[in-house]
């Protein structure tokens, strides 16, 4: 028999004693397994003595698990320092490679994978000419020009003239000048990249490389959902061709395959967010069950008669009904935090809200209709100040820049998986574990439970007491792919190089005429509504449709921040990363070709509830 030990493979003895131990053995080979181990360990410079195991507990290195770096530290299995927010993977970042397939168990590590390879199409070899070389960290390369993103279009020269930012502030590094909770980054010296190239990465997205209308799709309806890489499509694929299995509490080999990739799945969120604790990570359908979860769970244990929630003008539906409902349970208030026209939270009126019958706060990071980034971490400190929790909405946030809770101080944070390139109905909630122990299980089911008895039934901890019932499994390995992928990318590339795009698009759209801008913040992220007075936005969408171009149209599930401007809807672009500024230029275009009959034409069918 041919034993591997890899990279990808390799465990401490103290593991593989523990992983192969004779009480669990299941093959008589496993103590050649573990000698064999402790040879090659013998023979590595690196000590072993460096590596500490995360608390999800898998044996054996995950896609995504920080290579080892010269110098022998850290180990392959070390949790990265969890303050460190973007940085969280600063001594070495997983290589382009490894989003082709999923993790794999050590027992088939040396056997032949029965599920063919399906290789991404967009492939394409780390420092080539034709590519950049995923994994390596840029974020202070970012800010001195170390890379460049070339903002020169071959259709800009048939438009007005627009003037582009050519060096535009950094909004989203704006928090961290000021989180002093957050220690001094730390990374390895490593070389930054130089460019971003944007084609490489739309190949790995098939659904792009589609004519839809007899035009190049132009999906500009981020906002509402992203596209997904490869690597995700794939991830849920093999993991229903290969590993599927119902998770935890089984002996068979499945079985401890599927709580891996789900309880990997745990530490990739715990990561990306830059949490403290695994066990603060639970698993919801999205950021709507999640937000109802604290309201429901916490709200109803903490808030009651004649106490007060305080929420923004700017806040989605899901961030508003929730905390109705509960308000109407037990007799609390909504208070509600204004915007001024620019569609900026006015944080002093926000302070005048806060008082001794406040009990709990809720604001969205970024609002999904106008674009604008909430300074949570005034709002944060205002709040803790007075002892009160604040729930941030990450939806439209984690997507685009950044983002450490634990800077941030935020006591509960939550987003939803399809927003960061990953499956639909999975997402997160965050929350600090000593709110999490204390608050009463949601749903109850399967799972959740310690002992059941028709008297009394006890629960599991946090997170499994939020979990009844059979999780979205597949959907929590494409969740984690979608973090690999975007981890690989760079969070700081990203938000870098949508800065400079939403920027440029922002100046284009000035030229089409008659068109008013809805949201006119200084920090903004993604968003560009719009409105054409005199014509319907359901119009405008389908005049776009026709070209290519997908934008949503609607009130956005945020009714109160639109008749804020006195209106009911806006056309709705929203960006991505895998979006360019040659799709820009086609927007504008298409905009300067909006018929001047339009207003007068049929409208479209009028749309469904656009939530």
């Amino acid at each position: 028999t041919t034993y591997r030990l890899t990279s990808t493979t390799i465990m401490s003895t103290h593991q593989l004693e523990s992983e192969f131990s004779p009480a669990t053995a299941e093959s008589p080979e496993t103590e050649l397994i573990a000698r064999l181990a402790k040879e090659f360990y013998a023979d590595l410079s690196v000590p072993t003595t460096a590596a500490t195991v995360p608390d999800s507990g898998f044996p054996h290195a995950v896609v995504g698990s920080p290579s080892l770096p010269s110098g022998g530290a850290p180990g392959f299995f070390e949790t990265p320092d969890s303050t460190a927010g973007d940085a969280s993977l600063a001594h070495g970042y997983p290589v382009a490679t490894d989003l082709t397939h999923p993790p794999v168990h050590p027992a088939l590590a040396s056997q032949d994978d029965p599920v063919e390879s399906i290789a991404p199409s967009g492939a394409h070899d780390p420092g080539s000419k034709k590519s950049y070389p995923f994994g390596e960290p840029i974020v202070d390369g970012a800010l001195n020009g170390a890379y460049t993103i070339s903002t020169a279009s071959p259709l800009t020269e048939n438009l007005p003239h627009i003037e582009v930012l050519e060096s535009p502030e950094f909004y989203f590094l704006d928090s961290r000048k000021n989180t002093a909770t957050s220690p001094p980054l730390e990374r390895q010296s490593i070389p930054t990249l130089t460019v971003f190239d944007v084609e490489a990465i739309r190949r790995d997205f098939p659904v792009l490389n589609q004519n839809i209308n007899g035009h190049r799709l132009i999906w500009l309806d981020n906002a509402a959902t992203t596209q997904k890489p490869n690597s995700v499509i794939n991830s849920v694929s093999d993991f229903y061709r290969r590993d599927n299995s119902n998770i935890h509490r089984a002996a068979h080999t499945l079985a401890r395959r599927s709580t891996e990739l789900f309880e990997a799945g745990r530490e990739k969120v715990r990561q990306f967010i830059g949490a403290a604790d695994t066990k603060e990570i639970v698993f919801l359908r999205g950021t709507t069950e999640a937000v109802n979860l604290v309201a429901q769970s916490y709200g109803r244990k903490h808030i009651g008669q004649g106490d007060e929630i305080i929420l923004t003008e700017l806040e989605h539906h899901a961030n508003i009904v929730p905390w109705q409902l509960l308000a109407e349970q037990v007799g609390a208030a909504i208070r509600v935090a204004p915007i001024n026209d620019k569609g900026e939270v006015l944080v002093d009126d926000f302070a005048k809200l806060l008082g001794p019958r406040t009990k709990f706060v809720s604001v969205a990071h970024v609002s999904n209709s106008l674009g604008t980034i909430v300074p949570v971490e005034e709002i944060v400190a205002l709040s803790h100040a007075r002892s009160v929790p604040v729930l941030i909405d990450g939806a439209q946030s984690a997507p685009h820049f950044p983002v450490n809770v634990t800077a941030i101080d935020a006591d509960f944070y939550v987003f939803s998986g399809h927003k960061i390139f990953g499956p639909t109905g999975i997402g997160a909630l965050y929350g600090k574990r000593q709110l999490l122990e204390d608050m009463p299980p949601y749903q109850g089911g399967g799972h959740m439970i310690r002992d059941v008895r028709f008297e009394k039934t006890t629960y599991q901890n946090a997170p499994e007491k939020f979990e009844a019932g059979t999780q979205h499994i597949a959907g929590v390995v494409g969740l984690a792919a979608a973090i690999d992928y975007i981890t690989n990318v760079g969070t700081t590339a990203i938000a870098s190089y949508e800065h400079g795009l939403l920027d440029y698009a922002t100046n284009a759209l000035t030229t089409v005429p008659g068109i008013r801008p809805i949201g006119t913040a200084s920090n903004k992220a993604s968003v560009l509504s719009f409105v054409i007075p005199g014509v319907p936005i359901q119009n405008i969408a389908r005049h776009l449709d026709n070209h290519g171009i997908a934008v949503r149209a609607g009130h956005h599930c945020a009714l109160p921040a639109q008749r804020h401007f006195g209106l009911e809807g806006t056309v709705r672009p929203s960006l991505a990363f895998y979006n360019t500024y040659e799709e820009i230029d086609t927007l504008v275009q298409v905009l300067h070709s909006l018929p001047s009959d339009t207003s007068a034409a049929p409208p479209a069918p009028a749309p469904t509830p656009d939530c």
